[in-house]
Order: C-alpha cells, then sequence, then structure tokens
C-alpha cells in the first residue's frame, strides 16, 4: 500500500457505503486484500506504508502480538457494511510490509476471519507474499495446512551488490531454498517479483538474477523497473548526487531482455510487467483490480473498491488499532468515481492485459486514434479487441495517453 493517501470526502464512521456500491455486485468478483505493516527493516526504494516492529512499540492494534485480532475487527466489521452482500470471496492477498513476519498462525487466522464472515470459492486463491529470510519449512506447512494457495517470494534480485543498493538483506541463495521447502509443503504456485533498473545493475547482472529466477522453476514472475518515489531514502541518494537515476532505455532494454528469457522458459506475459507457467499460474487477485472488480482492503492505509467507491484506512497503526478498539471503521476518506474516471481506470488497466481492450470500450473519438497506434507497430486489432504489441508493451502509459487524448 502506498504511503500517501488521497483527497477525499471524509469516511462515516461506521463504514457505511452508498446504497448504489452493491449495484449489480453478484456479476463482479469480490477480493480481499490483508495489509501487514512490519518490515525488519524498511528497504530505501521502498515507498509503502510499512513500519519496523521497535517504531510501533506495544500499542493495541498496532504491535505484531495484537495485529491479527485487529485485522479480524475489520473483516468483521466489513460483513457489517456489506451485510446485503451474498458474494463468497474469490481471492485473498496478504502483502506489506512483510506479511510472513507475523507467525505462520496469525496469518491462518486472518484468512479465516475472511472465511468464517464471507465465505471462499471453490478453488479460492489465497496468496502471501514473504521475504525468503522470513520463512522456515515448519511455518510454509502451517500456511499450506491452513489454507494459502500461492506465495510470492520478493527476490528483487540474485546479485549482492544490486541488493544492497536497495537495502534488501536476504542472502540470495535463500531464495531457492525457500522455493524448495514451498514446494515440500505443497504449493503449487510460486511466483518471485524481480526489480530491474537498479543503480549500478548492469545488463549481466540483471542476466544473472533472470537466470537464478528461472532455475528456481517458478510458476510466475513478476518483473517490474525500479521506481524512485519521493520521500524515499533511494530518492534522497539520488538527489545528493550518490546514486544515478535510472536510465529509461536500460530499462527497455532489460525489460526485452526479461520478456525474451521468461517466454524461452515457457513463461508468457499476461499482463506488462507479469509472466506465467500456465493460465491457472496467473494472478488471480491482480486480474481481479485490473478487471475493475471489487476488494476490500484491511489494514492501515489499505485502499478497498466497492461497486465504484473507492476508500481507504487511516494510515498509521497506531491510529487503526485505536478506531476498531472504539469501534468505529478506520477508513479515513472515500471518492466516488464519476463516469469518465471509471472509464479512464479501465482502458488504463485492461490495455496492460494480454487479451487488451474490447473496441466497444472506446468513444468514437478514442476509437478514431486507433488505426494511428496501429500503423506505428503498438497496437493490434484481434477481432473486436485492441491488443498492445511487444513494443506497445515498452510504451504502454504513452499508448493510453494517446487514446484518451
Amino acid at each position: 500500500m502506498p504511503s500517501a493517501l488521497p483527497d477525499g470526502e471524509p469516511a462515516p464512521e461506521d463504514g457505511a457505503l452508498p446504497p448504489t456500491a452493491l449495484h449489480g455486485a453478484d456479476e463482479r468478483e469480490l477480493g480481499f486484500y490483508l495489509h501487514v505493516p512490519f518490515c525488519r527493516v524498511r528497504c530505501g526504494y521502498c515507498d509503502f506504508n510499512t513500519y519496523t516492529a521497535p517504531e510501533l512499540g506495544d500499542v493495541a492494534g498496532a504491535s505484531i502480538a495484537s495485529y491479527a485480532a485487529a485485522a479480524a475487527t475489520e473483516v468483521r466489521l466489513a460483513r457489517r457494511v456489506l451485510a446485503e452482500d451474498t458474494r463468497r470471496v474469490s481471492t485473498v492477498f496478504f502483502g506489506g510490509g512483510t506479511p510472513t513476519m507475523l507467525p505462520a498462525e496469525d496469518l491462518v487466522s486472518m484468512l479465516r476471519a475472511v472465511s468464517d464472515e464471507f465465505g471462499l470459492v471453490d478453488g479460492a486463491e489465497v496468496t502471501t507474499e514473504a521475504n525468503p529470510d522470513s520463512v522456515t519449512p515448519e511455518s510454509l506447512a502451517v500456511l499450506r495446512e491452513g489454507g494459502f494457495t500461492r506465495l510470492s517470494f520478493g527476490m528483487q534480485s540474485a546479485v549482492p551488490h544490486v541488493l544492497e543498493t536497495l537495502d534488501r538483506t536476504h542472502d540470495p541463495l535463500r531464495v531457492p531454498r525457500a522455493v524448495e521447502w514451498a514446494r515440500a509443503a505443497g504449493f503449487e504456485e510460486v511466483s518471485l517479483d524481480l526489480i530491474y533498473g537498479t543503480p549500478g545493475e548492469s545488463l549481466a547482472d540483471w542476466q544473472t538474477s533472470l537466470e537464478a529466477a528461472l532455475a528456481c522453476a517458478p510458476d510466475h514472475v513478476s518483473a517490474y523497473s525500479l521506481i524512485v518515489e519521493q520521500g524515499t531514502a533511494l530518492a534522497r541518494r539520488v538527489r545528493r548526487g550518490e546514486l544515478p537515476m535510472p536510465d529509461e532505455d536500460d530499462l527497455a532494454d532489460k525489460y526485452d531482455v526479461a520478456d525474451r528469457a521468461l517466454r524461452a522458459a515457457g513463461l508468457e506475459w499476461y499482463e506488462v510487467s507479469n509472466w506465467a507457467r500456465r493460465p491457472e499460474s496467473r494472478c488471480q487477485h491482480n486480474l481481479l483490480y485490473w478487471r475493475g472488480a471489487d476488494w476490500w482492503g484491511v489494514g492501515p492505509g489499505a485502499h478497498s473498491h466497492v461497486g465504484g467507491v473507492r476508500f481507504w484506512n487511516v494510515k498509521h497503526p497506531a491510529a487503526y488499532g485505536r478506531r476498531l478498539a472504539e469501534g468505529l471503521s478506520p477508513a479515513q476518506g472515500r471518492e466516488v468515481l464519476t463516469a469518465a474516471e471509471a472509464h479512464t481506470e479501465r482502458v488504463l488497466l485492461e490495455l496492460r492485459l494480454r487479451e487488451g481492450l474490447p473496441l466497444d470500450a472506446l468513444d468514437a473519438d478514442e476509437r478514431a486514434a486507433v488505426p494511428g497506434q496501429v500503423a506505428q507497430g503498438l497496437l493490434v486489432e484481434t477481432g473486436d479487441r485492441i491488443v498492445l504489441t511487444d513494443r506497445g508493451r515498452l510504451l504502454a502509459d504513452g499508448v493510453v495517453r494517446d487514446l484518451l487524448t
């Protein structure tokens, strides 16, 4: 969850949503995101809403020991707010932070709260992010037995000096061991997250990371270019001239190298920054986001979206725990998307998918811009849909901007 919260109108203290939020809900999937804000150290590039345990102390709802109970309280509040919603939950995703900083039993109890209050669809995808140094064979066995189906390991790089620049503290050799433990525990879906474009990372370094990741035989790989976010330690180092900004040409070259290597290993892209070995290995929770379905975000700073209503929780864990203890919703603000805003989001997100965007989702002016994008080799028309080409994926944001202006 990004550390900055948007502007918006105040959310009601009971968390109630406009009646229109559930119009047509039966036609949309419902997911849960559970934010765990704890990290052993804060990485210099990260602008997510995370804290080290000593920063938070023993405040109720903000400490590692009390966090699972606070999150379960919000799940029960969500059930009250969505009292008329009969949907069961399709996907559950634990993110952070480092969810596996919590005992595995606590993560299972948080999942059980979702299952008890809402129910899970048959075959529901349940993912947790994890750092390689925050799991053991025993903890992974508890997670698998407790209903988790998918793991996403934050590998980022296999090169020590790159990890050091990112302030990542795990031993690269821990990654293949963690994957082996996950397989032994019964996880059939294992994903690895990579970052490219770190200052000082050579093309050979990036190839080393890709080779190390593929040697683990993952079912899914996410590869994201490094973004220097304002307010982070990395941004301050760049501003002081200690590190260079990532170079756009270098990022494009590394994306191309990744795409070719991953495809050669049998993983196909299904979203601009994500590759999967099989259709069932695609991250269903993220697809829920990209297709504009509904999700409830649990935890400090977590964002939710239900029927065109976007709302977000107070940022600090202490404030989050205090509001729940007082019987109040932790939601701080919300906004109701206009038809124009919802349209922009749909074009922006769906066009990033391999399946592309239906032509009839565009208005007349936007459809008129499509032939020019096709002529430039950025889009192809496939039946009644438009899909990014390989070159178009490199320029996806620009393609969307040109369509919408």
